[in-house]
């Protein structure tokens, strides 16, 4: 399965026009699933410990990426705009890239993101992510409100969705 899934990562990545948002992945209004990953020390965490607390904006990226290097301005905005009210999480891939090249390039630029490690693909799997620069918006309660794909997505509109 995670050949399959990664096979896709890299086959639709490599699309230059965005998806329209919740086209893809998670249905809207199910719950954010569980999903073991790792943070780039190599220790494990659950997604699921981030849900509940604040909405959650998840982001399925890769250092190779151009949708992704395209989101990020969009990132930074949400961080500046809303700052600890939103939590938002990057779920690195692990498809040609590692850990340590993962954490080299988030600090080059800076990304606003908590970086987590998807060595397995679990967290791919379970969040049905069809290729990297995949958003999901999670509200506080722990229901997905939006799912998209590419560089150009109305993230902050589903952001102030999961406020309400």
């Amino acid at each position: 399965m995670r050949s399959i899934v990664a096979s896709s990562l890299l086959a639709l990545s490599a699309l230059s026009a965005p998806l329209a948002a919740q086209s893809v992945g998670l249905p809207i209004g199910t719950a954010a699933p569980a999903a073991l990953v790792q943070r780039l020390d190599g220790t494990s965490v659950d997604l699921k410990q981030y849900i509940g607390k604040t909405p959650v904006v998840i982001e399925f990226w890769a250092t190779w990426c151009p949708n992704c290097a395209e989101l990020e301005p969009t990132m930074h905005a949400l961080k500046k705009k809303y700052g600890d009210r939103v939590k938002l999480l990057g779920v690195a891939v692990s498809v040609n890239q590692s850990p340590a090249r993962v954490k080299a390039y988030a600090a080059k630029h800076k990304l606003p993101l908590e970086v987590l490690w998807d060595h397995d693909g679990n967290a791919t799997d379970v969040y049905l992510a069809p290729a990297t620069s995949y958003v999901v918006v999670v509200d506080k309660a722990g229901k997905v409100v939006y799912t998209g794909l590419g560089g150009k997505q109305k993230i902050d509109a589903a952001v102030a969705k999961a406020l309400k």
